[in-house]
């Protein structure tokens, strides 16, 4: 009958299905692969962060050259003999480096072999985070052999921000495009003020970095503090430091403000938003503290990379959200039909 229930809902499956699954989709239960890259990306952006963190309290304790010798350390895998906390914290480092680097490796071969069912986009990705862990070790190796040179420790810690940001867009892309949701051809498309505001945050975030990283490695403020040298790398980062603020206010923002940013986007947008506060009060309360402090030092390392992850994270569900196959949240109705 015309009027049916059946004859409704039918039609209504029909309609669902007419929307081709784009390249970078899949139904639920399709493979287990989309589901395990996730957990694989996942873990590694807890990683890399973790990485960050370790490489700041390797410096703040003096660690850097714990291990004078490189890839091993005192020639060995595990030098028990040698082992206190600055050796710990060295050996434990490049330990942390390594299973990043191994996991990429098996990221970039299971997305090479099984690219079919993964997005297309994804060996490339791959191969850029592999690359970029491939230079950070290359770099590491040059920070113990060159005996701490400023500016190789600068270009270690920012290629290992460029990773976190890197693998946690790819985190972020890669659950959107295989959560097995079907496209949405009513779904707003991103205004382009969006990306360049997240383009324009990303950039001032490292130059901020990237300065914290120059201070540090040439323990301006320390000299700055004791001897009133170098006050030069303070001021600047001091200045950054409002500049990184506004960057990252902005976007929160402006998200809930204007028109057209999708609730996921404004809801990660609000992550920026509340650390950077915290990480522009650590910065205050490391110089209050005379740098006396170790814990706080760490810890305004670590929120930085927790900002540059949260920004990854940003322009992973952008790059997504921007493609031409837009994706919703599947709904349970949406799940029975395609059952």
């Amino acid at each position: 009958m015309v009027g049916s229930p059946f004859a409704s809902r039918a039609s209504e499956v029909l309609a669902i299905s007419d929307p081709p699954l784009g390249p970078d989709l899949s139904l639920p239960g399709k493979s287990w692969l989309p589901g395990a890259v996730d957990w694989l990306l996942a873990h590694l952006v807890v990683a890399l962060v973790a990485l960050v963190g370790i490489g700041g309290a390797t410096r703040v304790m003096q660690a850097g050259l714990a291990c004078p010798d490189w890839p091993l350390c005192y020639g060995s895998l595990l030098p028990g003999r040698q082992m206190n906390l600055q050796v710990f914290l060295e050996w434990f480092h490049r330990l942390d480096a390594f299973l990043v680097g191994i996991a990429l490796l098996v990221l970039a071969s299971l997305s090479l072999s099984r690219r079919a069912l993964l997005p297309r986009w994804l060996p490339w990705a791959a191969a850029a985070a592999l690359l970029l862990v491939a230079l950070q070790g290359a770099l590491g190796a040059l920070t113990v052999l060159g005996l701490l040179a400023a500016s190789t420790v600068t270009a270690h810690l920012i290629t290992a921000l460029l990773l976190v940001l890197l693998v946690s867009a790819m985190h972020q892309a890669v659950r959107r495009s295989s959560s097995g949701c079907l496209p949405s051809a009513s779904a707003s498309v991103l205004p382009l003020w969006w990306t360049l505001l997240l383009a324009f945050s990303s950039l001032v975030l490292f130059g901020q970095c990237a300065l914290g990283g120059a201070m540090a490695s040439r323990w301006a403020s320390s000299l700055c503090l004791e001897a009133g040298e170098g006050c030069r790398w303070l001021l600047t980062h001091r200045l950054g430091a409002w500049a990184a603020l506004a960057a990252l206010l902005l976007p929160a923002v402006l998200a809930h403000l204007l028109p057209g940013i999708p609730p996921v986007l404004r809801r990660f947008s609000l992550g920026p938003a509340l650390l950077v506060p915290l990480q522009v009060a650590l910065g205050v309360f490391t110089l209050r503290l005379q740098l006396q402090q170790p814990l706080v030092t760490v810890a305004h390392q670590l929120i930085a990379a927790l900002l540059v992850a949260l920004l990854g994270a940003l322009w992973g569900i952008t790059l997504a959200t921007r493609s031409s196959v837009q994706v919703v949240s599947c709904s349970p109705s949406l799940e029975m039909a395609h059952g």
